[in-house]
């Protein structure tokens, strides 16, 4: 059992090899930017079969830099589900941009893409889906609305590292993928991002805005001197140090054990809780591998006669920590006061919320734990 039989919903497994190798680095001449950052970085690109990828500090900064690369501007819109994280909305508005939000599709929680259509203006330049608790998104209906409408696809795939899609690395699919590289998440480098892509110019671009829009080459420095830089273009600082990349490198090695274990503790969820009344379980579409980031059940009130609020609190006075994933965006008050969004707007979106709680799934998670949660789960809902 954890320390004090407290369960949490995610945590990281950082081993003796990972603290090694941020020891090696805290020794060596480099803690900031320096040679880990490239080695971080080729190995992603390679792991998800795209060309280019670039480190940045957090999976919200990837966020940000994939709209900035993409041109993503004043009087531009971009089209995202109302179920996430904000952060795949605040991007948005922070290129001074529209968020225009969508419902979700009910089985896979991913966008709905026949409703994004229905939004599709002169002014939209992109969709930012999200491949929801690992589960990709409908790729192949994204791909063919992007290409008759001209749409910049952006892939924000923070709980989707690992996961792929009728064949394919999340990763290598849409325009621009973005990483989060959370303690919660399927690897670690404490906090962390990546924007990966198979467009020079992205990547380009990608380089150039995450550190401060700085441009220093051989050829400046052949020509004014050694310390010469020019700053090109409004850029920030994003980036990752090499301890965050030493730790990631040493993450990555290990990655398709912690798949191994995602996916292993995801099917056992399955097999107990397939025909527990009262409980709607998580969809894996045929095509897809999910590394599974989340466990996000639906309560059916109506069932059990007992509200998600009850079951939420029964089970952390278990001491299982459990989670909900997400309020939606329109329900908050940012949104709700710059865009008008109301109670009723996204009907699907609204009704998977009211119901969902996301149990624990992480790799250190014990067969023991699970078995916890599960057997707990069961009594909550069946026996008081």
């Amino acid at each position: 059992m954890t320390k004090a039989s407290q369960i949490p919903y995610g945590r990281q497994w950082i081993d003796k090899n990972d603290i090694a190798e941020v020891v090696k680095t805290l020794r060596s001449n480099w803690i900031t930017t320096g040679p880990k950052i490239g080695q971080f970085e080729n190995a992603i690109a390679s792991y998800v079969d795209a060309k280019y990828a670039a480190c940045v500090s957090n999976g919200t900064n990837a966020l940000h830099l994939a709209c900035l690369v993409a041109g993503i501007g004043p009087g531009d819109e971009v089209i995202i589900p109302t179920i996430s994280f904000v952060a795949s909305a605040n991007c948005v508005l922070y290129c001074n941009a529209k968020p225009i939000l969508v419902d979700i599709y009910e089985d896979t929680l991913t966008i709905n893409v026949e409703e994004a259509e229905k939004k599709i203006t002169k002014k939209t330049k992109a969709i930012i889906a999200v491949d929801f608790a690992g589960h990709p998104a409908n790729w192949s209906k994204l791909k063919k609305l992007a290409k008759t409408h001209k749409l910049i696809l952006i892939d924000d795939a923070a709980h989707a590292f690992g996961s792929k899609y009728q064949g394919h690395k999340i990763g290598s699919i849409a325009n621009l993928t973005t990483f989060s590289f959370h303690p919660v998440k399927t690897i670690t480098t404490a906090e962390g991002g990546a924007v990966t892509t198979n467009n020079k110019s992205f990547y380009e671009k990608l380089l150039l805005f995450r550190n401060h829009g700085i441009e220093k080459t051989s050829e400046l420095s052949k020509k004014f001197g050694g310390w010469y830089y020019e700053v090109k273009s409004l850029g920030y600082n994003f980036r990752m140090t090499d301890l965050q990349a030493a730790l990631g490198l040493s993450q990555l090695s290990k990655i398709d054990a912690f798949i191994k274990k995602r996916r292993s503790l995801w099917k056992n969820y399955q097999r107990h809780l397939n025909r527990l009344e009262g409980i709607v379980i998580p969809k894996e579409e045929k095509g897809v591998l999910a590394a599974w980031h989340l466990y996000p059940i639906r309560i059916k009130e109506w069932v059990i006669e007992k509200s998600r609020r009850e079951v939420f609190e029964a089970l952390v006075e278990a001491g299982i920590q459990c989670q909900v994933h997400y309020i939606p965006i329109h329900l908050q008050p940012l949104y709700r006061k710059l865009f008008g969004y109301k109670l009723g707007d996204f009907p699907i979106a609204e009704k998977y919320y009211s119901q969902a709680i996301s149990l624990p799934l992480f790799s250190s998670l014990t067969n023991q734990d699970q078995t916890k949660v599960i057997k707990t789960l069961k009594k909550i809902v069946h026996e008081g």
